[in-house]
């Protein structure tokens, strides 16, 4: 099955991301849409497995196969999370509205690691372009404000939202160059303080539900295998709960 048929077939959610989703669209924004596919059960019996993710087949367009996305949302990937809150839903079948559900399961004080290791290493690049062009990409040091922002809020409150609602015209300020990298700088310690201190005291579990998503993840694997081709008695039986030789 090829990349292309995956995502056009077996789309379970889609959605739209970048500057459209954090409310920092300007005209000419390009539309980043993301998506998650359920890779049908049958092809993971095969010596060459579906792949983990699909660039394409539309410009800007990416998407992961299911049981992947997962992974790294337990892991609080801060790009997976915002996925799976997008305010901008373009597709959501049964299975895409049960992951949907299962938002809250995925967020834990995790985020506050992974969020800050994150913006860490996209401020380190910012200062080299400092160093070597006396300025930051100021497109790429709006977005990591708006990270922060995001990641602050989100252990204080324990919801994830990615508008950035009153914030925009300050982040947009900042991305067409009318505030100075010093200013920009004491801003980006501020939002990391203030996300080092909303920790400890988060509303937000300690560790992501795992059993639940995993639950969810074999009730979607067994789903599909139960739609293979009536032919395939092997799979049928398997499935069934029997065995390869087994009547």
């Amino acid at each position: 099955m090829r990349p292309e048929t995956l995502v056009g077939d077996h789309t379970i959610y889609a959605c739209v991301m970048g500057s459209r989703a954090f409310g920092l669209a300007t005209e000419g924004s390009d539309t980043d849409r993301r998506g998650v596919f359920l890779a049908p059960t049958p092809l993971f019996w095969l010596f060459e497995k579906p792949p983990t993710h699909v660039e394409g087949p539309a410009e800007e367009q990416f998407s992961w196969e299911l049981e992947r996305f997962c992974e790294l949302a337990l892991r609080a990937n801060p790009n997976i999370l915002e996925c799976l809150h997008s305010p901008l839903v373009e597709h959501a079948d049964a299975t895409g509205r049960e992951l949907l559900s299962l938002r809250g399961a995925f967020l834990s004080r995790r985020v506050h690691e992974t969020f800050t290791r994150y913006a860490h290493g996209q401020r380190r690049r910012l200062e080299a372009d400092v160093r070597a062009h006396g300025g930051p990409r100021w497109k790429h040091a709006m977005h990591l404000l708006r990270l922060l922002i995001s990641a602050r809020d989100l252990l204080r409150t324990g919801a994830l939202t990615i508008d950035v609602g009153e914030e925009r015209e300050p982040l947009l300020a900042v991305k067409r160059g009318e505030v100075s990298w010093s200013e920009v700088e004491s801003w980006m310690i501020r939002l990391t303080e203030e996300g080092a201190r909303a920790a400890p005291r988060s509303p937000l579990p300690e560790e992501p539900d795992r059993r639940r998503v995993e639950d969810f993840l074999v009730r979607a694997r067994r789903a599909s295998a139960l739609q293979a081709d009536p032919y395939d008695e092997v799979v049928q039986g398997v499935v069934r709960g029997g065995g390869v030789g087994q009547d």
